[in-house]
């Protein structure tokens, strides 16, 4: 993945443990980075506190998977298809789960379904992959069925405990969880060794930009989730002109500037200071409409995640004031 959110990057070695291992595929038809991107791995510390395999915190306590997440439910509407991550034989389904996010009024029920609508493969030697929060009658297999990896199982969903659209993948051998981007099974910070089973590299990726986009106020969370955020454009008496910024991996300190530029030069340039750990997170930042009205052109928005003063992520998009 080539992007400007790799400055708090490795490259996992796609060299496996042994001859006998799993070898994975991307589990989404989607580009790493661009149009998804990993919002959780797996928590490699044995304790009450977290740790992803980089010694990060792009985690949660018991998390036993990868997360790849969409950046919006409009994506997932649109329909992304979930992709077998290696050669196996199907062996669990479920999919008449709702697509109906936790939390939300209508929740379901989901005690014992928390993986929401799924597919279980086995593969050789042991080694089983399970995807959950697939939507709700896409799985297109059946318990039985001998699959190839990148053969299509279902697509995208938010069934099950979440609170986004992503696909959870789990990897087990011999039943036990297995982290795909270091599988060895001992947490070694700054490991330059790292025992992957992805058969391509694959980056990782501690924080990074979700969307960005222009308002006329600052929008709702929940419009932001949902995709339908950005104004493309907009007349010259707006009431406003707001530009926001929606990221993920957020840590305490972390700083996300918030800068527009018009056809007249800067417009705003504004920095919000994360109080706290955030896996997702969103700062908007504006000016109200003076009685003139904005100049006729383009206007660019850039946002850009900080830590400690280097660039962990930088993002630009345009609108137009007519």
């Amino acid at each position: 993945m080539t992007h400007t959110g790799l400055l708090l990057a490795f490259l996992c070695s796609a060299a496996p443990l042994a001859a006998q291992d799993l070898l994975l595929a991307l589990p989404l038809d989607c580009t790493l980075g661009q149009t998804c991107y990993v919002q959780q791995y797996v928590d490699r510390d044995a304790g009450p506190d977290h740790s992803d395999f980089a010694c990060s915190k792009l985690s949660y306590d018991g998390h036993k998977g990868t997360d790849f997440a969409l950046p919006s439910l409009a994506a997932m509407q649109a329909g992304v298809d979930v992709l077998a991550a290696a050669d196996g034989i199907v062996t669990g389904i479920s999919n008449d789960i709702p697509d109906i996010m936790q939390g939300a009024p209508n929740a379901p029920d989901i005690a014992g379904k928390e993986c929401g609508n799924g597919v279980v493969v086995t593969h050789d030697n042991g080694w089983e992959t399970q995807y959950c929060h697939l939507k709700q009658g896409s799985v297109t297999v059946t318990s039985g069925d001998h699959i190839s990896q990148g053969d299509v199982l279902g697509a995208v969903g938010l069934s099950g405990e979440t609170q986004f659209p992503h696909v959870h993948l789990s990897v087990r051998k011999d039943g036990n969880v297995i982290d795909p981007y270091d599988a060895d099974e001992v947490l070694t910070c700054n490991d330059p060794d790292l025992h992957s089973l992805w058969q391509t590299d694959m980056a990782y990726v501690g924080t990074g930009m979700i969307n960005l986009g222009f308002s006329d106020s600052v929008p709702k969370y929940a419009d932001i989730k949902a995709g339908g955020a950005h104004t493309a454009v907009m007349p010259n008496h707006t009431p406003a002109l707001v530009f926001w910024g929606y990221a993920y991996g957020g840590q305490t300190g972390d700083t996300l500037e918030l800068l527009i530029n018009g056809p007249k030069g800067e417009v705003i340039r504004h920095q919000a200071n994360l109080e706290k750990p955030q896996a997702q997170f969103f700062r908007a930042a504006g000016k109200r409409t003076k009685s003139s009205g904005w100049p006729s052109g383009t206007y660019t928005g850039t946002a850009t995640l900080l830590r400690g003063g280097d660039i962990l992520a930088q993002r630009d998009i345009t609108m137009q004031i007519e």
